[in-house]
């Protein structure tokens, strides 16, 4: 498994961007969490295969209608197994 932790910035508060982010994961088998961050970007902990966290990743860029991505941080982290299944909200 391998674990990626992405921050979101730009219009990502309020447009749904959280419930969206965890249903796409659920549907690309991923664990982890989304979470909403003080200054405004949006926070993803994700773990699973690299063609799905790929795709995710992608997805990020766009987020959902409503969202203006501006841009999407993404690193590598030491792999964990405290990340919830299924993917969630927090």
């Amino acid at each position: 498994m391998i674990v990626r932790h992405f921050t979101v910035s730009g219009r990502v508060q309020g447009v749904g961007f959280r419930a969206a982010t965890c249903d796409t994961a659920r549907r690309l088998g991923l664990n982890g969490w989304v979470r909403n961050l003080a200054d405004g970007r949006v926070e993803i902990m994700a773990s699973g295969e690299q063609t799905a966290l790929d795709s995710l990743r992608d997805w990020l860029g766009d987020g959902p209608t409503l969202a203006r991505v501006s841009q999407t941080i993404e690193h590598d982290t030491p792999e964990t197994t405290d990340l919830p299944t299924p993917f969630a909200i927090r």
